[in-house]
């Protein structure tokens, strides 16, 4: 990324996935259908030269790296292959990989944003109900302003409309449709 300050990032959480996790098959239909708000987002950042950080669990595969999780990905077809071809993670990408839930635990995630002069976030991903929460939480503990973009999360569905209720009255973040999102990353 050419700009060293930029007003926002994008987080797209855990959507390199083999989805093989308990429930993973219910969630993706609503992955895919993320993936492609993601992507429409990711450009919209891109063009503007806005960081997008891929925060990605680790597999548990405690001796592998981001590339070699997309690439196990792809290799896995179906769902899994679709979005993480739709999203293709490149060289202008920043990624870190998490153990646990959220993107700051355990992470380089605030070092990163810190170095990038980023004070706002733009949080995508999955599992809404977890990961995503629980990144949102950490984000605005460490004063970011956050925003969740609510056709760009997967998560199983009986837990969405609950935990969307949550982040918006613990004002824990701001929730946005894909297209109102890059008017709020960029409000001063």
């Amino acid at each position: 990324m050419a700009s060293t300050q930029a007003p926002a990032a994008l987080l797209v959480i855990d959507m390199i996935s083999l989805l093989d996790f308990p429930r993973g098959e219910r969630m993706a239909p609503r992955a895919v259908a993320a993936a492609r708000r993601i992507q429409f987002l990711r450009r919209q950042f891109q063009d503007r030269e806005w960081p997008v950080v891929f925060a990605n669990d680790n597999f548990s595969r405690w001796r592998s790296d981001f590339r070699e999780q997309v690439a196990m990905v792809v290799h896995a077809g179906g769902a899994p292959r679709e979005i993480a071809t739709r999203l293709d993670p490149g060289p202008a990408d920043h990624f870190v990989l998490k153990p646990k839930h959220s993107a700051f635990l355990g992470t380089p995630l605030g070092v990163l944003l810190s170095k990038l002069g980023v004070r706002r976030l733009v949080l995508t991903g999955m599992a809404l109900e977890s990961c995503v929460l629980a990144a949102a939480i950490d984000a605005n503990a460490r004063e970011f302003d956050v925003a969740v973009v609510r056709d760009a999360v997967a998560g199983l569905p009986e837990l969405a409309a609950p935990t969307m209720r949550v982040i918006e009255g613990s004002s824990v973040a701001k929730v946005v449709g894909s297209r109102a999102a890059m008017g709020w990353a960029s409000r001063g």
